[in-house]
């Protein structure tokens, strides 16, 4: 029979989706929502805004009974989410539904429930005599490389909070995954100089050099698919390289004078990620030695757009077996995408990835999470508390 989420929890994630949190938008209202949640349990939190004061992560610590703040577990989720932009939904995206014991809308697997469960807890978790704090961290933009949970991260170490672990609730299926791969963004710009097609030497051909940057970014990829490192605790055993958009020229008859290309790669954490961006940096660095060779006023502009480190937890990490004995399923699985936990793990917090859902749903048309995922995320989010609490 399947397990039903409280009625009270369905309204907490449904409250939340209803916020349209795209992250090319402000996520200000969610967290004006959850900021009002926290005060009327008497917990206090603090906003921590991005540059323009447009979006804004949300940290708050439920001290241990003796009032203790540092030390404790970290829970914490995202609050950003990927557009709908081209999708056939059966439904309103942002109008929650449930179907044949499944709860549809954007959000609803990656990752409004998880904080939902969070927020349908708030009573509980202000009542109970904790042993330990327990710290709630929801970010910022997430979805475009990890960028609110970096300030989230550094306010974490710089108030000296030092939990002695992290859970963070992305879709796994209710797994303890304790490694994920790093994710790295690039975009590359061409810059030519135009001509007509028919006067070749007189322009710079932005396109033909960004398509040699683009083979050998395939070569590279090519090289880590055959020759390694492997991991054979994920899908893809090998670090991923691949060039994703490509823009460039005006019409058929001019020698185009700019050309983008944006890529990514997501390494294993054997691979050395600086070195390996030095790399593809060298070799945009070498193109545009060669066009300013044909006129000076050609170049190449190397950006990194985002970037996450993976992670790397240790199979006998405290944090690994607590996750199971509050009911998360253990598995040396590990997963390809990439996640906050990384920037947790690199700060030392031992952190899992564990949440309801399944990674396979998230970002899809009639996105949706299995009504028992909720509830056996209710039921961790309550061990945690129990175990966590004076006897």
């Amino acid at each position: 029979m399947q397990a039903t989420p409280a009625e009270a929890t369905i309204t907490e994630i449904t409250n939340l989706i209803t916020f349209d949190t795209t992250s090319r938008d402000t996520n200000l209202p969610l967290i004006d929502h959850v900021e009002a949640r926290l005060q009327a349990t008497g917990i206090e939190s603090r906003r921590i805004p991005n540059p323009k004061g447009t979006k804004a992560n949300l940290l708050a610590t439920i001290p241990a009974a003796d009032g203790t703040t540092s030390g404790g577990i970290v829970l914490s989720g995202h609050t950003d989410v990927v557009p709908v932009d081209g999708q056939d939904w059966s439904s309103d995206p942002f109008t929650p539904e449930i179907r044949d014991g499944k709860y549809f809308a954007r959000g609803s697997a990656d990752m409004k429930s998880f904080i939902g469960v969070i927020l349908s807890r708030l009573e509980a978790l202000k009542s109970a005599k904790l042993r330990e704090p327990i710290h709630l961290a929801f970010s910022y933009d997430e979805e475009i490389g990890c960028v609110g949970a970096i300030s989230l991260v550094e306010a974490i170490t710089e108030e000296g909070l030092a939990p002695r672990g992290c859970i963070v609730g992305e879709p796994s299926s209710m797994r303890a995954i304790r490694g994920h791969k790093s994710m790295n963004v690039f975009r590359v710009d061409f810059h030519g100089v135009a001509a007509h097609s028919s006067l070749t030497p007189e322009g710079v051909n932005a396109i033909a050099y960004a398509s040699e940057f683009v083979a050998f970014v395939h070569a590279v990829a090519a090289e880590f698919r055959t020759e390694g490192p492997f991991d054979e605790a994920y899908v893809v055993p090998f670090t991923s390289v691949t060039a994703n958009t490509f823009n460039g020229g005006i019409a058929v008859n001019t020698i185009p004078a700019e050309a983008t290309v944006q890529f990514e790669f997501r390494s294993l954490g054997s691979v050395d990620r600086a070195a390996l961006i030095e790399r593809f940096r060298a070799e945009a660095e070498r193109l545009g030695r060669a066009m300013a060779a044909e006129n000076e006023a050609a170049g190449v502009d190397f950006t990194i757009e985002a970037e996450a480190p993976g992670c790397e937890t240790p199979a006998d990490a405290d944090i690994v077996s607590l996750a199971a004995n509050w009911g998360a399923i253990a598995t040396d699985d590990k997963v390809t995408y990439g996640t906050e936990a990384g920037l947790f793990s690199e700060a030392g917090i031992p952190t899992v990835v564990c949440g309801p859902g399944d990674i396979a749903q998230a970002h899809a048309p009639d996105e949706f999470i299995e009504l028992d995922q909720i509830a056996a995320c209710e039921s961790f989010i309550d061990a945690l508390i129990a175990d966590l609490s004076e006897s």
